[in-house]
């Protein structure tokens, strides 16, 4: 199990963490989520070691996470961490590159282990492939497979599918996370993408202004935001007084209702319209079927 104990870190002396508390039991998955700056890549590296902590302790199991004033060599042979620059060797395969690390004494072994991690991220056609001549998120999906060649017990991902196109992303997502959780690795997602939570995560974390302000299931959270910032990590959203925070979802237009707007635009969305509208004054959106007309004046029900 990760523990991370009352961790408060700073640069200089603004705090970037602030009694920053939470476990993550064995192959379990935890996505910490927040504005850009608010620390989430700070907090993956105070886990994976490279910084020494002055406040606070962080364990795997019984062992406690010490920074570069303890270690020599930064990190631990449990965790590996995938960072925004994957550190790949350019002018090796994608094969080579996966398996540097496993034993040459063993050679079916290391091409099993290879072959099996470059399906985990949907890389046959490459390689054999020199990483040079990848684009970033072929490189990225590398980095990935790379950190789970040696089985850790713990991975820390850093924007883990940002550079990858969304041909890729939905199902590279399922095969990555289902490898998790079939070999029991625990993991920590630091993401802007909620498509890396809902259907992912057991546990969400959410960081504002260096503390956690919320922490949660997804669906919990999801179902009940209760600030307009993590309601923006989800979608479009209202607040609509006495009702609070809806999302546009919950905004259903119909033919007679005591709620009135006049449409401002609509947003095609693929199965779905998005619907600006302007009620009592305020910018409103609404998920509705069909394009609506500039001006036109509708009705709505709110259902929470």
């Amino acid at each position: 199990m990760l523990h991370v104990k009352n961790v408060t870190f700073g640069y200089s002396k603004t705090k970037v963490l602030e009694a920053i508390e939470f476990k993550v039991e064995e192959g379990k998955n935890l996505a910490i989520i927040g504005e850009s700056g608010s620390g989430k890549s700070t907090l993956l590296k105070l886990i994976y070691g490279e910084y020494d902590l002055k406040e606070g302790h962080i364990f795997w199991k019984d062992e406690e996470i010490l920074g570069p004033k303890y270690n020599l060599v930064v990190g631990y042979e449990f965790m590996k961490y995938v960072t925004q620059e994957f550190d790949l060797m350019p002018v090796t395969t994608v094969e080579e590159n996966i398996g540097k690390h496993l034993s040459r004494f063993y050679p079916e072994e290391k091409q099993r282990r290879t072959d099996e991690l470059i399906k985990v991220v949907e890389l046959e056609a490459f390689a054999k492939t020199k990483v040079k001549f990848l684009s970033g998120g072929q490189k990225q999906r590398v980095a990935i497979a790379r950190a789970l060649v040696k089985q850790p017990e713990i991975l820390l991902l850093d924007e883990p599918f940002s550079h990858i196109d969304n041909f890729k992303k939905q199902s590279l997502r399922r095969s990555v996370f289902k490898y998790l959780k079939d070999n029991n690795i625990a993991c920590v997602v630091a993401t802007h993408d909620k498509k890396d939570v809902l259907g992912f995560a057991d546990q969400l974390l959410v960081i504002h202004d260096s503390k956690i302000i919320e922490k949660d299931t997804p669906e919990r959270i999801y179902n009940n935001p209760k600030t307009p910032l993590i309601a923006s990590f989800f979608g479009e959203f209202n607040v609509i007084e006495p009702y609070g925070i809806v999302y546009a979802h919950q905004l259903q237009i119909v033919a007679q209702s005591h709620l009135k707007a006049t449409v401002n635009k609509s947003y095609f969305n693929g199965n779905s319209w998005l619907i600006e509208a302007n009620y009592r004054s305020e910018t409103i959106f609404i998920e509705h079927h069909d394009e609506l007309k500039e001006d036109q004046e509708i009705h709505f029900l709110i259902s929470l």
